[in-house]
């Protein structure tokens, strides 16, 4: 299994950005595979959402939810083993705590869908502020 850590969350009023990163270590990683990864969030007493996606081999497709499309991109670097959401623009709405999710697989699109992924991290929380 592949272990992820999430970092870079804070408060941060509206507007502003963060950069969050989830670095892919364990066993179960290997750079020289390609994975699917992505970002979900949850908000206490709400169902955990997808943010975006991006596939890591070929063509690196990405997929990113209406709510954050324009404001939030997902990138990952395969030499730093590490996933990055750049979220520009902050709403309050984006309040919530932030997961990135792995699994190894085959392309050419990474699904939003939360079953189809079986690596998990902690989470790193985001906060913002008017």
């Amino acid at each position: 299994q592949i272990q992820l850590t999430e970092s870079g969350g804070g408060s941060v009023q509206t507007g502003g950005s963060l950069r969050l990163s989830c670095l892919a270590s364990g066993v179960g990683y290997r750079p020289d595979m390609s994975y699917c990864m992505a970002w979900f969030r949850q908000v206490p007493g709400k169902k955990r959402e997808g943010v975006a996606t991006i596939y890591t081999g070929g063509n690196r497709d990405t997929y990113h939810v209406h709510s954050v499309k324009g404001r939030f991109i997902i990138s990952q670097d395969n030499a730093k083993n590490t996933l990055f959401l750049q979220m520009n623009n902050l709403e309050s709405d984006d309040t919530a705590r932030y997961y990135c999710a792995a699994t190894l697989c085959f392309g050419p699109i990474a699904p939003i869908n939360e079953a189809f992924y079986d690596s998990w991290g902690q989470g790193t929380q985001v906060t913002v502020s008017s």
